[in-house]
């Protein structure tokens, strides 16, 4: 049974019931849906509270960081919200100004030290100082790094920070050569999968709008390439979920 790690109900177009139905007819019977606003935080965790197997995150993205993070405390005290995040940094498209983005960041792995919780990072073309804001203020203990896009170097940074790497459909995706190499590298016990859905559908349905059903896809792709069975990949990335969000088997 397949854990969606990172997904996001609430810019999906079929509504969450039927999301989350689909989801379970492909196998996969739990979903995280990310949070990357306090406004959309706040929705996540209304959604979550509607199914007991499904989570939420309550975070700033860096394209959202210049709206600040007032009201983030009350959306991280809200029942089913388990993790910071996503947040972090993107220099792709600096939505927000680069500085605004560090303070940003930094105020919300502040608060996942502070409240003991999972830290969910989203971070594009910005690895060094990415790197370096942890450093300064500390890992948290449980921290991903969701839709990771690095390859073997980036891989051995985060680990070195005792971080988990979070694999999406663009693994499937044939450029994303680095990216296989990475996850050869992740060891078992720092390894998850997620959709990213709405956005980054795998091979074969790249192109078209993404969905948690389709985890199991990039679970069987990922279980090939590291020459595991898939239902010993679903076993140990749930496995990994559940400790990382500290939820119940």
């Amino acid at each position: 049974m397949w854990f969606d790690n990172h997904s996001h109900l609430t810019t999906l177009e079929d509504d969450p019931e039927t999301v989350v139905a689909d989801a379970a007819a492909s196998g996969v019977t739990r979903l995280l849906t990310v949070g990357t606003s306090v406004a959309d935080s706040v929705a996540a965790a209304g959604i979550a509270a509607r199914f007991d197997n499904v989570w939420a995150t309550a975070g700033v993205h860096p394209h959202d960081a210049k709206s600040g993070i007032e009201g983030l405390v009350e959306a991280l005290q809200a029942p089913f919200v388990v993790a910071v995040g996503e947040c972090g940094l993107d220099y792709h498209y600096d939505h927000s100004p680069r500085p605004v983005q560090a303070e940003v960041f930094r105020a919300q792995i502040a608060l996942a030290n502070e409240g003991d919780l999972a830290l969910v990072i989203h971070t594009r073309l910005a690895w060094d100082d990415t790197f370096k804001l942890l450093d300064a203020e500390g890992t948290p203990a449980r921290t991903v790094f969701h839709c990771f896009s690095g390859g073997p170097d980036e891989t051995a940074e985060c680990l070195a920070r005792g971080a988990s790497l979070s694999f999406s459909g663009i693994i499937t995706f044939k450029t994303a050569d680095d990216l296989r190499a990475a996850a050869l590298a992740t060891p078992s016990d720092r390894i998850l999968i997620e959709t990213d859905s709405p956005y980054l559908a795998p091979v074969p349905h790249r192109g078209r709008p993404n969905t948690p059903a389709h985890v199991a896809v990039i679970g069987r792709y990922l279980a090939e390439l590291r020459g595991e069975t898939a239902t010993a990949l679903a076993e140990i990335t749930t496995a990994n979920a559940i400790s990382l969000y500290r939820l119940e088997a």
